[in-house]
């Protein structure tokens, strides 16, 4: 009896060894491999490309529909511009619109930009109007800045002045504009002390209506542009840079009133979004449900391991379990999700974060398309790129992080020295693009010409700097980058040839019991499975191997199909809880 107490608790340690064995297996197969093995239909393949699909459509439209919001805005800030600046020839210098040098054409740019918003209705060529600023007034608002008090006489070199700054601001409205010009000119407001004013700001309100979208057969767009003008005297170098900032905001429109087929095509689009919605939740639940189901495939195999061998998995084998395409497309769900309600919001003009939108459901169509290299990857002449990044990345962020140090170091460095005499340098982001540009070869000549001769010792400085960066970067530690991902390529074409390092994971999946094993119920809600099949009249044969007790609430269970045995036990006695079996 106790023969046959041990031989029942090995039988069961090996059907929990097979059992778990057949598991992995089938949890690494491929799509195409599961359905083989089980006629199981690959329902998250088949909603991947559906969504590949719909997530694209709808990206293209909405990006068309962004394509005329982001049109407007230019055209007319472009508009504002040269209505409004006097002289402006419709190239900006730098990052500034225009420039003035004369107290004569100050005044004339000021009055200018004044006067043109006073006859904005008779010479603007857009669907604009006026819109109402601080306390709901229409007009628009001029500020200046400048110092207290003070004198100056350069001739003496004599300076007395108030380092502190006063503000003083007047409300022109249509009213006061209508009136008489010289009413308003002649005010002491503009009466302005140059060499202490730092600067003039006009600000003002404008509405407009972005008709064009009715051609796409969509609701249009009512927005509101915040313009400022700024008259800069900060330097006092005899130059007041004009800066033109116009920021436009989408409102709801609180009249809209459009007949035709614009409604009805409205409806057809926010129809097609809701389905979007549905083809990404679906995916998203089949996706956490293999996370889930996953994780508990890897607590079965971590306590079998420890349990049989007495040592832990390692962490190689254990992140194998952790599918990181899922939690690519899970991310890639819920941003699409959001965007598509975001974008739904927007068409009914419920809402105007067109910026917001354009981002989740630009990040959620790129990772859907980086997702289908996943599929690519189940076939060994696509799968080089994937094993080559997955290989290289390590070595790859390390060595980055050594180069980073160096690269800062260079980019403080020029612009504390070389930010005074080029322009690319004036400041920590243009000199850091700068220096990428270079270690990819762009823009080299233009960087060492365009260097100011005016110090010969920061000209000779900035030769070395600049030799010294190119040399170090394009034939040092780039070709090095390079050396590091091609030594990972030849590694993985290597392994290709020879085979790819047995882990323990991979040894125990590839062990082969020396009995002959069974075949499965093609079910996937079974774990395990029970082998029965009758030798005669008065007894069963079994085999150990091919055997899956399987014990629920209605009993044991048992799939057909099993094939001869090769270990014969004889069932002598059979109870509710255990099978009492002899050899």
């Amino acid at each position: 009896m106790m023969a046959s107490r041990d031989s029942m608790a090995h039988l069961d340690s090996e059907v929990k060894e097979e059992c778990l064995r057949e598991d992995l297996k089938f949890y690494f197969m491929n799509p195409c491999e599961k359905f083989r093995a089980r006629q199981q239909i690959p329902w998250k393949l088949c909603l991947q490309i559906l969504k590949i699909v719909m997530v694209t459509t709808q990206l293209v439209r909405f990006g068309l529909s962004n394509q005329l919001v982001v049109a407007f805005k230019e055209e007319n800030a472009a508009a504002f511009k040269h209505l409004f600046l006097k002289g402006y020839s419709g190239t900006d210098e730098d990052d500034y619109s225009c420039s003035v040098y004369t107290q004569e054409d100050a005044y004339e740019s000021i009055f200018f930009a004044i006067n043109q918003y006073h006859r904005l209705r008779n010479i603007s060529l857009g669907t604009l109007g006026y819109g109402e600023s601080e306390g709901n007034r229409i007009g628009l608002k001029v500020c200046k800045q400048h110092y207290k008090k003070g004198t100056m006489f350069p001739s003496n070199e004599t300076l007395n002045i108030d380092s502190d700054i006063k503000i003083d601001c007047i409300h022109l409205d249509l009213q006061a504009l209508s009136q008489s010009s010289q009413d308003w000119k002649n005010s002491s407001f503009f009466s302005l002390e140059f060499y202490r004013l730092l600067q003039v700001e006009i600000s003002f309100q404008l509405k407009g209506i972005d008709l064009q979208t009715i051609h796409s057969r969509e609701l249009p767009d009512c927005y509101v542009f915040q313009n400022t003008i700024t008259f800069d005297n900060n330097a006092h170098s005899g130059k007041i840079k004009i800066y033109f900032d116009s920021d436009a905001n989408i409102e709801e429109c609180k009249d809209l009133t459009i007949s035709g087929s614009i409604q009805k095509n409205t409806q057809y689009v926010l129809v097609f979004d809701a389905f979007v919605i549905v083809i990404c939740l679906a995916s998203l639940i089949l996706c956490t449900r293999s996370i889930v189901l996953a994780l508990r495939l890897r607590k079965r195999f971590l306590n079998f391991f420890l349990e049989k061998y007495k040592r832990q998995v390692c962490d190689a084998d254990q992140w194998e379990f952790v599918n990181g395409w899922y939690v690519l497309v899970i991310t890639s769900d819920l941003m699409t999700v959001i965007g598509s309600v975001l974008k739904m919001e927007i068409k009914a003009k419920n809402l105007t974060n067109y910026n917001l939108c354009s981002i989740l459901l630009g990040t959620s169509t790129l990772f859907v398309w980086v997702g289908v290299i996943r599929y690519l990857g189940y076939f060994q002449a696509y799968n080089v790129l994937i094993l080559t990044m997955q290989a290289s990345l390590p070595k790859v962020l390390r060595f980055c992080a050594c180069a980073g140090m160096i690269y800062l170091g260079y980019t403080f460095c020029g612009w504390i020295v070389l930010g005074p005499y080029h322009n690319k340098f004036q400041n920590l982001n243009t000199v850091a693009e700068c220096l990428f540009s270079l270690v990819n070869g762009d823009d080299m000549y233009a960087t060492f010409a365009h260097i100011q001769q005016k110090s010969l010792l920061v000209w000779l400085f900035s030769r070395l700097y600049l030799y010294s960066f190119i040399s170090l970067f394009i034939y040092m530690i780039l070709s090095l980058f390079i050396a590091l991902i091609t030594d990972s390529y030849d590694t993985i074409k290597k392994y290709q040839q020879n085979g790819f390092p047995v882990t323990d994971l991979q040894e125990f999946l590839k062990e082969s019991s020396s009995k002959e094993k069974c075949q499965k119920e093609s079910s996937a809600f079974l774990s395990r499975v029970c082998c029965l099949r009758s030798a005669g009249g008065k007894s069963a044969v079994l085999t150990a191997t091919e055997m899956a007790l399987s014990k629920g609430d209605r009993g044991w269970t048992a799939p057909q199909n099993c094939q001869k045995h090769a270990v014969k036990l004889q069932i002598i006695s059979r109870s509710d809880d255990h099978l009492i079996l002899v050899n």
